[in-house]
């Protein structure tokens, strides 16, 4: 089956390329689920119940999101009440919402879907997520076959390890975070497809998604200044999995990049 999972998607440019160009991916290449990283999609840093509702209804199916889920207190309610919308799942007891679910394709197959974030260079001090991603793989025996694991981290070395220590356990382990989408897709030996980062939905003639102006501000002068989501060169960035739904490993991982001239802005 073709699983497709976008990259962290950025501010309303990033919703109007999923608006746009999510039904031409879904036709091009016969997606059967489509996962996406929203922890940005709400004016660039957060997420709000009104912008969870809107890419659902856009299409996609499954949300992760990663450290910036708690920066709109109202989000809060939306993780208690929608299993779709996930935050990662090695936050302390305690913490709203859920780091898993389980997703029925059409076709009947389940899929799992695993968020996790990060500890190295991160903000939050949080659970292990080699640890709990063990403690998930044991409660998901016998639920489903396909895998899908979103590492929000920032360290390169942190995901990539993480993916060999999952190897042949899940189906592919994909990393979010720093909005730049890397060459390094690949199967791994045990069938656990693998990249660094899905890259970022958004305005790509910008700093990570943000008016470069306001950025290079804050290098030259160390001083806060606000920042504001850019608008110019849009593009939808991720990758299509292709997953043996019976065995759970990955036949191949092709990395998607999509551009499109943006309407709104933020």
């Amino acid at each position: 089956m073709n699983i497709l999972f976008i990259g962290d998607i950025v501010g309303n440019p990033g919703r109007e390329a999923i608006a746009k160009l999510l039904p031409k991916l879904k036709a091009e290449f016969h997606i059967e689920l489509t996962v996406a990283n929203a922890e940005n999609a709400a004016g660039g840093a957060g997420l709000t119940p009104r912008v969870a509702d809107d890419l659902f209804r856009m299409g996609v199916d499954v949300l992760t999101t990663g450290d910036h889920i708690w920066d709109r207190r109202e989000i809060n309610e939306a993780l208690l009440n929608n299993p779709l919308l996930l935050r990662p799942a090695n936050f302390p007891e305690g913490a709203p919402g859920r780091g898993w679910c389980i997703f029925k394709v059409p076709t009947g197959a389940s899929v799992a879907i695993v968020n996790l974030e990060g500890r190295v260079f991160m903000r939050y001090q949080i659970d292990c997520p080699f640890k709990t991603a063990k403690i998930i793989l044991e409660q998901l025996q016998g639920q489903a076959n396909i895998i899908l694991v979103d590492i929000h981290a920032e360290a390169t070395s942190e995901k990539m390890a993480l993916a060999h220590f999952l190897d042949g356990a899940v189906s592919a382990v994909v990393g979010t975070h720093t909005h730049i989408q890397t060459a390094d897709e690949k199967v791994l030996p045990g069938g656990t497809a693998y990249i660094t980062d899905l890259g970022m939905t958004g305005p790509y003639d910008s700093v990570i998604g943000q008016r470069k102006e306001k950025i290079i501000e804050r290098f030259i002068t160390g001083l806060p200044t606000r920042f504001e989501v850019a608008s110019d060169e849009v593009q939808l960035t991720g990758v299509v999995l292709d997953i043996d739904a019976k065995t759970g490993k990955a036949n191949s991982i092709q990395r998607i990049q999509r551009s499109m001239k943006p309407k709104l802005t933020e």
